[in-house]
């Protein structure tokens, strides 16, 4: 699809989003990590030395001795990935978007914005459109919170089959999602804490954008009732959600369960390369999908839906599973970029 790889950059690269995007783009087939930034504290250092490196896999030795830059818009980079800090992140992508760069953020300050899609490219790949309306130079493009893509993502199959009307969702959470060094071992061992600062919000907000319409330049939201309540929980990776729903329109199990495993969409069509075969599997199983088992299914891209049956109050309740920091963070957003770049959105940037 291409005779040369797309020079990219990690922005929060020291943290643990910022070393998923490194880990994930290691061999990537159309992108190159060509440089690392993170803040002034680690700037000027050899990333090795920056970063306490907590992924599994070993530390690419070329991107080991890359100097840690400054997250500054000098960046010889045009499309940058945001693992950045909330509490940093709006002002400096917004520095880089208005110096014609392309940031592609896992960050959630943008992510409410009139004119930035809040995308998950199998759901609502039509959304980038957007970006064509920015007024920025390059522009901006964010990925949802890590528990709201499991959950979206299992929701459209039935959202556009047979439409929905009311959502109930409890979610267990993995410690990861918290970020590094994260909860305390003394807090989250033999317990679960029943809060996660912020997260119920996101989730029910969030989901309303996502499968809203994009209409003359502006998404009309979805109208979906949505109530969540999130857990953390003794897991490392993989977030597992507990599901209730109201459809629109009647379906049977049959049905329903034929909406989850036919689901496939844009990126599958186009291939990109981090798209699993299938975004969605479901399970028969009793006990399944589970974290420790299930999690990297698809690489960690594919979200595992099981349990489906009935519900006293509800139509159907079932239980969703996915890897919070691959397809709910750093993977996703790289997903992202390979579809903007699929549909030419990079062009004028890299000529």
């Amino acid at each position: 699809m291409m005779n040369e790889k797309i020079k990219v950059a990690v922005l929060g690269a020291t943290g643990s989003v910022g070393q998923k995007f490194v880990e994930l783009l290691t061999d990537h087939p159309w992108f190159e990590l060509h440089e690392v930034a993170a803040s002034e504290r680690s700037a000027g250092k050899l990333y090795k030395d920056a970063t306490n490196w907590i992924m599994s896999s070993r530390l690419n030795e070329n991107y080991a001795n890359l100097t840690v830059k400054e997250c500054k818009a000098n960046l010889e980079s045009k499309i940058v990935f945001s693992g950045m800090d909330a509490s940093v992140a709006g002002e400096i992508e917004t520095e880089f978007a208005n110096a014609g760069y392309f940031v592609i953020s896992n960050a959630r300050n943008h992510r409410y914005d009139r004119d930035v899609p809040l995308l998950i490219p199998e759901v609502n790949y039509d959304h980038l459109k957007l970006v064509k309306t920015q007024p920025y130079k390059g522009g901006i493009v964010t990925n949802p919170n890590c528990s709201t893509i499991g959950l979206v993502l299992a929701l459209k199959p039935l959202y556009d089959a047979f439409g929905i009307r009311d959502v109930n969702v409890v979610t267990l959470q993995a410690v990861s999602g918290g970020g590094y060094p994260g909860i305390s071992s003394m807090d989250i061992l033999d317990n679960a804490i029943p809060f996660i600062g912020g997260e119920e919000a996101k989730m029910e907000k969030e989901p309303l954008k996502i499968l809203g319409e994009l209409v003359e330049n502006q998404i009309d939201e979805a109208e979906v009732k949505l109530s969540a309540q999130c857990n953390r929980i003794a897991v490392i990776d993989g977030h597992l959600e507990c599901v209730q729903v109201n459809l629109k329109n009647k379906a049977s199990i049959g049905e329903v369960k034929k909406a989850f495993g036919e689901f496939k969409s844009e990126p599958q069509r186009l291939g990109l390369p981090s798209a699993p075969v299938s975004p969605i599997v479901y399970f028969e199983e009793d006990k399944y999908p589970q974290p420790k088992i299930h999690r990297n299914e698809g690489n960690g891209m594919t979200v595992s839906v099981g349990r489906l049956r009935e519900d006293v109050h509800f139509d159907y309740k079932f239980v969703v599973l996915s890897h919070n920091t691959v397809r709910g963070a750093a993977g996703g957003t790289i997903l992202v970029a390979e579809l903007m770049k699929a549909q030419g959105y990079f062009d004028e940037v890299l000529t």
